[in-house]
């Protein structure tokens, strides 16, 4: 195969599964509040917070793309490329760009929010709680049941700025963001000249980093 036709991997498995069944759970969730069905909502909640958490710890011990070091490096780049977006071509970013950076912080920022807040939830009759409410009076309770409805409103608003920036990049600069996110691979002539190797994910970081996700959803569970 051709050095121009080689496509490598910069996505990977984990980030990719973590992306796309947290693009499940999300829904999910609202779909099982709007039908009462509490139960289930508590179940999806509680998987979507060892996702997160999982996210987190691959932040720091997961592949180069999946950390959150490189990420942040690069958002001193912002203005600059915010200002070459109009022209179109160049090179792609080797993981996230600067905006993807924001994207992904401000999600987890947001999800995270809502879990948290979700924890600590009292419905109005006090029957459906989350598992950490017994921490908290009634009044608090219900303070945290107004800010996870609102909040969701503000991680819904952060989804459709996602969608909308991939179809931006997917019609305006003829860039497809959603099959390396789907496969993983992008072609290497994407990149600058000196981009890196294709990434490797550690069995070692990800049995702790999966490990430590288990452990505190297991903590939050047990902690009445």
């Amino acid at each position: 195969m051709a050095v121009g036709t080689t496509r490598i991997i910069i996505w990977d498995w984990a980030v990719r599964l973590v992306h796309w069944l947290m693009v499940l759970l999300v829904p999910a969730l609202w779909w099982s509040a709007e039908q009462g069905w509490m139960d289930w909502h508590q179940r999806f909640g509680l998987t979507l917070l060892g996702l997160v958490l999982f996210r987190l710890f691959w932040g720091f011990f997961g592949s180069r793309t999946a950390r959150f070091v490189p990420m942040i490096r690069q958002l001193g780049a912002l203005p600059a490329y915010v200002g070459k977006l109009s022209g179109g071509g160049g090179k792609a970013h080797f993981g996230h760009n600067p905006l993807g950076t924001l994207s992904v912080f401000a999600l987890l920022l947001a999800v995270g929010a809502q879990l948290g807040t979700g924890l600590f939830t009292v419905d109005v009759d006090g029957l459906e709680s989350g598992p950490l409410a017994i921490f908290v009076s009634f009044d608090t309770g219900r303070e945290f049941a107004d800010i996870h409805e609102f909040n969701f409103n503000i991680v819904v608003g952060l989804v459709v700025l996602h969608v909308a920036a991939i179809a931006f990049y997917y019609f305006a600069r003829r860039d497809n963001l959603v099959g390396p996110m789907v496969t993983g691979r992008r072609a290497q002539s994407d990149f600058a000249a000196g981009a890196p190797q294709e990434i490797r994910v550690r069995p070692i970081a990800f049995v702790a980093s999966a490990l430590l996700s288990v452990a505190c959803v297991y903590a939050v569970l047990n902690a009445g």
